[in-house]
């Protein structure tokens, strides 16, 4: 009698924690994946990157290692001063929305959908 009470409490603690830990893993991509992109448009080249090229820097990092469970929605990238000249920022800004697997889902119609976001700023080189 006493599992059958305590079963439900454990099972949503159990839950919460895989929740959470997804969250901040999906965080942390999304954080990386800003750093690369502006990684990607601050270097020395000729002709120097694009925002365009920016944002596919920015999608390919996200669609190697964001963990979706067959949400299809992507991350929204805004890339401004990117082809500057030297010592003009680049700002990077990643932003997703995280569905999450069981309690995020079950979450999301009250509270609703959680929004992640990184900026990263660096200067042209």
């Amino acid at each position: 009698m006493e599992f059958a009470l305590v079963l439900p409490v454990l099972l949503i603690l159990l839950f919460g924690i895989i929740e959470m830990g997804l969250f901040l893993y999906d965080k942390a991509v999304i954080t990386n994946a800003a750093r690369e992109g502006a990684r990607a448009g601050v270097v020395l080249k000729s002709p120097k990157p694009t925002a365009s090229d920016v944002q596919t820097v920015v999608t390919n990092y996200t669609s190697s290692y964001l963990l979706t469970f067959g949400a299809q929605n992507t991350p929204v990238v805004v890339t401004t001063g990117a082809g500057g000249n030297f010592g003009q920022p680049l700002s990077v800004t990643v932003s997703y929305q995280y569905n999450g697997l069981a309690l995020g889902r079950m979450v999301a119609p009250i509270t609703g959908a959680i929004t992640l976001s990184a900026t990263t700023v660096m200067n042209n080189e």
